[in-house]
């Protein structure tokens, strides 16, 4: 396979199966280290098994990954993490019994590998940079399904990571509450970091990306910009009819 140059994350042929069941079916991806990609599809697409395997998380059962021209395909979500692969999930589950401070610079220093010293700082910007520095010592168990989402972004982000692969964070929030989420991850975008996001709503999801990899059934039906791909006739075909908007 071509070398993912520096800082672009690569998967060439991934098939993720599950027993008899395929998930992901031969699956290419690119991302570029200045791009923001949204990934999108009906429910069972397969769109967060293949972020799964871009995270670590799973292992390709054929294919591989490759990060700044490094085929990671064998390598553990944590080990990526500390390479500079980030992400969040769709469901916040930060340690309830501790701080939001905690929980970030747990995240800084486990998760991103950092000494303790460019742990704290990175916390503090990363909680800065979210909105949550006047939230720094309360108990996380005490938090709404906002601000846990917002410390899901502050604990991914504290691991100094150069690309960020989000995973519904949109979900169960109302409109303004998501354009804070959206606020947030642009700002992200300014500092040179590449997003990797699958969301179901889409007008929060255009709002970032520039180009939408479509899927249905675990392949890639389409790709492009938003306005190409969404026209396309298999995307229609598959989910825009069904209520996707």
């Amino acid at each position: 396979m071509d070398v993912a140059p520096e800082g672009v994350l690569a998967a060439t042929g991934i098939t993720k199966r599950f027993g008899s069941f395929t998930a992901v079916a031969d699956v290419d991806f690119r991302l570029g280290a200045d791009e923001a990609v949204g990934i999108v599809g009906p429910n069972g697409a397969g769109k967060t098994t293949l972020l799964n395997v871009l995270a670590g998380s799973y292992a390709p059962s054929t294919g591989t990954v490759a990060f700044g021209g490094r085929d990671v395909s064998h390598l553990d979500a944590a080990s990526r993490c500390r390479l500079g692969i980030a992400r969040s999930h769709q469901v916040p589950r930060p340690f309830a019994n501790m701080t939001v401070f905690e929980n970030v610079f747990v995240a800084s220093s486990m998760g991103g590998g950092n000494r303790r010293d460019r742990a704290y700082e990175g916390s503090i910007e990363a909680l800065d940079l979210c909105g949550m520095l006047d939230l720094a010592n309360r108990q996380a168990e005490t938090l709404g399904l906002l601000d846990r989402k917002r410390l899901e972004l502050a604990r991914a982000l504290a691991t100094d990571p150069k690309v960020l692969l989000l995973d519904e964070i949109g979900g169960g929030l109302t409109d303004a509450e998501a354009s804070e989420l959206v606020a947030i991850v642009r700002q992200l975008r300014g500092r040179g970091i590449a997003i990797v996001w699958i969301e179901h709503i889409l007008h929060v999801l255009l709002q970032v990306v520039e180009r939408l990899v479509c899927m249905d059934a675990g392949r890639v039906i389409a790709e492009g910009t938003p306005e190409v791909a969404l026209a396309h006739p298999a995307v229609i075909e598959a989910y825009l009819g069904s209520g996707v908007t």
